[in-house]
């Protein structure tokens, strides 16, 4: 039997995630002007910005952190392999995967351009105190999580 929420826990529900979306909306739109305003789309910037962070991955693991689709993400990493920003590397012990890696340029880029751009995302968060953003990531994380369980388990809102 499907358990209907009561009106308060569904308006409270509701509310949070327009509010989560406003918010969201707010910080990425200040993130996107901030990494245009460089030499990189938002999705090079992903890429490089998750191998600066991660060190090397193959494309299947940048493309689950970076949440784009694997045509996408082939045409973002050949442009940043043509542009000698990344390199692609066999793998030593399985020929079928290949590693991405951030070359010296690449490492280069990213060392002069993370420091500005973490200064935005810090100032586009600022409203809140460092115990506060502690608060709404652990939360935040929490929700996520049930979601995740919730859409694999088939939940359909019914």
């Amino acid at each position: 039997m499907t358990r209907i929420p009561d009106t308060t826990e569904q308006d409270a529900a509701l509310k949070l995630w327009v509010v989560l979306s406003r918010a969201h909306e707010a910080v990425a739109e200040l993130a996107k002007l901030d990494i245009e305003r460089g030499e990189l789309s938002l999705t090079e910037f992903a890429v490089l910005e998750v191998l600066y962070h991660k060190g090397d991955l193959t494309a299947g693991q940048v493309s689950d952190r970076v949440l784009l689709q694997s045509g996408s993400l082939t045409y973002v990493i050949n442009k940043l392999v043509e542009r000698k920003l990344i390199a692609r590397r066999e793998c030593e012990t399985d020929r079928r995967l290949r590693y991405l890696r951030l070359t010296a340029w690449g490492k280069t880029l990213m060392k002069r351009i993370w420091p500005g751009h973490a200064a935005v995302i810090e100032l586009a968060t600022s409203g809140l105190s460092a115990a506060e953003k502690r608060t709404a990531t652990k939360l935040l994380k929490k929700m996520g999580l049930s979601a995740a369980l919730a859409e694999r388990a088939g939940t359909n809102g019914a």
